[in-house]
């Protein structure tokens, strides 16, 4: 974090104690650390406090003439290369959701171009209440990253979730959202992950046993590798990565139009999800009543997501995923030309393999190329198979360069 610049805003909440540690461990990994606080966090930390620990004057007021003659506010929004709300409280998430500017820090994360993410912090019940678990959903469907909240004691005596991750952890999740240096620095990946669901009727649908782990996982995985990731993601319950974009989807169909619109900037799209192959051709308006001994539905094809982005005129970089019963490197090749992929990563399923895991092992093959990724937890392979295609990225880069020199 050597020289990165973080916008710390602290809003109103006993767990504002811990932020003047937050900002010592970030000084500590070499971030300069500029704090902003509010009206009510001023009630249980002072300025002073802060201003010791981070070394820079706090800013706190959005009417404050000498910074604003200069466009004060604008000015701290271009300086940071991320902003935290550590703690986070129930009041600003809800005027952060209704896009309010009405304080200074309110204003910043509306000003700034910078990734934002929010370290909330509350009762318990204040956490599930349905107003407060809207307004997350919509900030994370704007992109807004959400970090905790934990679950533990409570001040007022109280158990359950709602409690600010620890310093130490709030700066390890920090890391993956800053801007990287790594194999996909300044890229765009389009990532799908989980499973569909296609309906029978009202209350019935078909599915399949995709949990979306591993998706999740690469999608954390090239964040960390400094891509701009966008995660389209089928019906799961899996908490979004920090600094991922992520779109929910449930119907093939729904998926193809998400993936599609987010498609025109893509560098690289990598299909995990296991979509749908068929559909009901007509799904019942009404539930269908048990009135025989025998149910024939009849079926139809859905569009294939993948072979639709691999056939498009500006593709992108185009990894599939092959889960395979029997013959898994050989039919994983066959999908490979068939389906005209740059790579494809297959793995064996079934029989209590992959499917709700927390490990994996993957064969990963290429045009010209083959790579075998032992088992290990999915995170791990997530992390290789970014690394593989980050290497094949840097060698097309670079042939086109020599290509170019020759000409």
């Amino acid at each position: 974090m050597q020289g990165k610049r973080i916008l710390l805003g602290v809003t109103g909440g006993i767990a504002a104690y811990k932020s003047p540690d937050l900002v010592r461990r970030l000084r500590e990994r070499g971030a300069e650390v500029q704090v902003v606080m509010t009206a009510a966090a001023r009630e249980f930390v002072t300025a002073t406090t802060f201003q010791a620990v981070s070394g820079r004057s706090v800013r706190s007021e959005l009417w404050d003439p000498a910074a604003e003659a200069a466009m004060g506010h604008i000015e701290l929004a271009r300086w940071a290369d991320v902003v935290l709300i550590a703690p986070a409280s129930a009041d600003f998430l809800a005027r952060l959701a209704g896009g309010q500017a009405d304080d200074l820090l309110a204003t910043l994360c509306l000003a700034t171009s910078a990734p934002v993410a929010v370290a909330p912090a509350m009762n318990h019940l204040m956490w599930a209440h349905a107003a407060t678990r809207a307004n997350v959903a919509l900030l994370t469907q704007r992109g807004t990253s959400i970090l905790g909240p934990a679950e533990g004691d409570q001040a007022c005596g109280e158990t359950g979730p709602g409690r600010m991750l620890e310093p130490l952890d709030l700066v390890e999740r920090l890391h993956a959202l800053l801007p990287g240096s790594g194999a996909l620095a300044g890229k765009r990946v389009l990532i799908t992950a989980g499973p569909t669901r296609e309906r029978i009727d009202p209350v019935r649908f078909i599915s399949n046993r995709s949990s979306g782990k591993m998706g999740f996982a690469v999608a954390q995985a090239a964040r960390e590798a400094g891509a701009t990731v966008v995660l389209v993601a089928g019906p799961v319950t899996l908490p979004t990565p920090a600094g991922v974009a992520r779109l929910d989807v449930e119907s093939a169909a729904d998926m193809l139009s998400a993936v599609l619109r987010e498609l025109p900037g893509t560098d690289v799209f990598i299909s995990t999800a296991a979509v749908a192959d068929y559909r009901p051709a007509r799904a019942a308006e009404q539930k269908i009543k048990k009135t025989s001994e025998t149910l024939d539905l009849a079926m139809e094809r859905t569009i294939d997501v993948l072979a639709t982005v691999a056939a498009h005129t500006e593709r992108p970089f185009v990894v599939g995923f092959a889960a395979e019963t029997e013959q898994v490197e050989q039919n994983a090749r066959t999908k490979l030309m068939k389906k005209n992929l740059d790579m494809i990563a297959a793995n064996e399923v079934g029989h209590d393999k992959a499917f709700d895991c927390e490990d994996n092992q993957l064969i990963v093959l290429g045009r010209n190329a083959r790579h075998e990724l032992a088992r290990a937890d999915k995170l791990t392979l997530a992390r290789g198979l970014i690394a593989l295609i980050g290497a094949e990225l840097a060698a097309r880069l670079g042939v086109r360069k020599r290509g170019s020199a020759l000409a």
